[in-house]
């Protein structure tokens, strides 16, 4: 197989943990794998210095002084592979080997940084490139970063242009787990996950894979999280499944959309459950819920909506806390999904004003982290979704 492997900073936060990694890199080689390395910087090292700069200092030497965390681990890296009998090399910007190069704006220069990994992949067979994580270099040879999370950002990146089999993610946690495990009890790591589901995690505080770095994951790409501790670079963890797709989708059925309003919704503990349950015990699907201050949206089949009133009706009769239910039919919906929407500032305006200016009415905007959507009349269906697919 050919592996990126990605060791974080608390994966290489001592000389043990150290020693811990080349064990591991050189067992992957004596296999007979071909392993590219990735290294962040060691330990807390990148933020130490960071908060060290108490001066002005424009980007270019920011980036220079930042850039020493991840420097030092690679040639301790290096230097601990070679004293197990492996012949590594550390790759740092500036150096011939050097693969990640950005543009005038800071953005990946696809092309050229393909053409730079095709370049590294060659040598595998025979040797251990350890490449710094997170930085980067501009076309003039200034040192440049990817940003937070930018050392997973590099090693699916690298694993993608590099053609590897398989990217692991070396890091404190043995995997994605089924919650946190300093906060609940009896969490435990999960095997496999879709990229679209680990996305949504991250962008809602999960810190195991960054989102930058998912976007670079294809499907016959497998993308690995295991724990520092586990030893083995290819077992274990949890495996990240898929790749995003970007997708823009109108439902062909028309909703019906159902508002039970009433006082201070908001500070009535299971409202949303009682309602929902109601419409689940009647086998009616929910395909989207919206809430207010003192209301809460259904969008259900319009086929269903009749039923569905009547129901919910009877929930604002029996409890004193609601004071109505409203229908409204023949309601639209288009959904644009896709791994770069967070990544993109003022989507959500993109979307939304040349609707506005088309004189459409938008009904009801409902938004995840890869997606959103957009409710409107039945009628303005196709104009909405032409406006969306010409904007995206």
């Amino acid at each position: 197989m050919r592996v990126v492997a990605k060791f974080g900073g608390t994966s290489l936060g001592s000389g043990d943990r150290i020693n811990r990694a080349a064990d591991s890199i050189a067992a992957a080689v004596e296999e007979g794998h071909e392993i590219a390395v990735v290294a962040s910087a060691m330990g807390s090292t990148t933020d130490d210095l960071l908060d060290e700069i108490e001066f002005e200092a424009d980007d270019r030497d920011r980036a220079e002084i930042v850039s020493m965390g991840e420097r030092t681990s690679v040639r301790m890296l290096k230097a601990a592979l070679a004293a197990r009998g492996v012949d590594a090399m550390f790759v740092e910007p500036g150096s011939d080997e050097w693969p990640v190069i950005t543009n005038d704006l800071g953005e990946v220069d696809v092309e050229e940084t393909q053409r730079r990994a095709a370049a590294l992949a060659e040598d595998l067979d025979g040797v251990v490139p350890v490449v710094t994580g997170f930085l980067a270099q501009n076309h003039e040879g200034e040192i440049t970063t990817l940003g937070r999370g930018g050392s997973d950002t590099t090693a699916v990146m690298l694993g993608r242009y590099m053609d590897a089999d398989e990217v692991v993610i070396v890091t404190d946690v043995e995997g994605v787990m089924t919650g946190d495990p300093h906060v609940v009890e009896g969490a435990r790591n999960v095997g496999r996950i879709t990229v679209d589901e680990l996305r949504n995690l991250s962008f809602r505080g999960a810190e195991v894979v960054a989102p930058s770095a998912l976007t670079y994951k294809h499907g016959g790409l497998d993308v690995r999280v295991v724990h520092y501790q586990h030893g083995d670079l290819l077992t274990g963890g949890t495996l990240i499944e898929g790749e995003f797709e970007n997708l823009i989708d109108m439902q062909d059925e028309p909703l019906a959309c159902l508002t039970v309003a009433g006082r201070a919704i908001r500070n009535s503990p299971g409202i949303l459950a009682d309602l929902s349950q109601a419409l689940r015990n009647a086998d009616i699907n929910i395909d989207a819920v919206a809430s207010g201050m003192d209301s809460i949206t259904f969008y259900v089949g319009e086929d269903r909506a009749e039923e569905a009133e009547n129901l919910l009706h009877s929930k604002v009769v029996d409890d004193q806390t609601l004071s109505s239910v409203t229908v409204d039919d023949d309601v639209a919906v288009i959904r644009v999904t896709g791994g770069e929407l967070p990544n993109r500032p003022g989507v959500i305006l993109d979307i939304v004003q040349p609707i506005s200016e088309a004189g459409i009415n938008i009904h009801d905007v409902i938004t995840s982290a890869t997606s959103v959507a957009i409710f409107v009349a039945w009628d303005d269906r196709e104009e909405t979704l032409e406006i969306v697919q010409e904007e995206f």
